[in-house]
């Protein structure tokens, strides 16, 4: 039940973050505000449509993951794809996170309790390459900050380099992060402490 309202909070706290960036009650932030809506709920459904076909049933935990990716994969596209874009934004890339969270877990041997590389990190990057498509003019898009020379072949090959740069900086920071922290009070707790409940010790 938590989950759910946590979910629902965060899907009504991210028209602030998303519509809130145009900086006025102009067209823009109405343009965002629609496309958050519509990707959200697609990838919802995308979401739990999918866990149905594998598990055999879909789950409301499935589903609060779900918007949680629509909400990841549309906040770099909203003021640039139209409604039709936005809406296949969630639906094609919901199948992907499942097998980001379930099938790339499983394959790296992640230690990822709450899905975040799955959701956050392959929502993003799926997100962020599809708002290169989806801007187009020819796909109910706005053709981003420069309409008259926007391409897509173009500004997808714009929106991976600047995925690649996001991975890279990422990745350096975190690791001297890890590395800061392991040497002050260290990264794992013992096997003892782990057994007894993180909450006890």
């Amino acid at each position: 039940t938590l989950t759910m309202v946590g979910a629902s909070l965060l899907w009504v706290g991210w028209f602030g973050f998303n519509a809130g960036s145009a900086g006025a009650a102009n067209s823009a932030a109405g343009l965002a505000f629609i496309n958050t809506v519509l990707a959200t709920a697609a990838a919802t459904l995308s979401w739990i449509a999918g866990e149905a076909l594998s598990k055999g049933k879909a789950s409301m935990l499935g589903a609060a993951s779900g918007a949680v990716a629509g909400l990841v994969a549309v906040t770099p596209a909203p003021g640039f794809v139209g409604p039709m874009g936005s809406i296949v934004l969630g639906l094609v890339p919901g199948l992907v996170w499942l097998g980001g969270v379930g099938g790339l877990k499983r394959m790296l041997g992640a230690d990822d309790a709450f899905d975040v590389f799955g959701v956050h990190g392959v929502g993003g990057i799926v997100g962020a390459l599809l708002t290169g498509v989806f801007a187009s003019q020819s796909l109910g898009g706005t053709g981003g900050l420069a309409p008259d020379t926007f391409t897509i072949g173009g500004q997808v090959w714009i929106q991976f380099k600047s995925v690649l740069f996001t991975i890279a900086w990422s990745g350096v920071v975190s690791f001297i992060a890890y590395k800061v922290v392991d040497l002050l009070v260290g990264l794992r707790v013992s096997e003892e402490e782990e057994r007894e409940g993180l909450d006890i010790s």
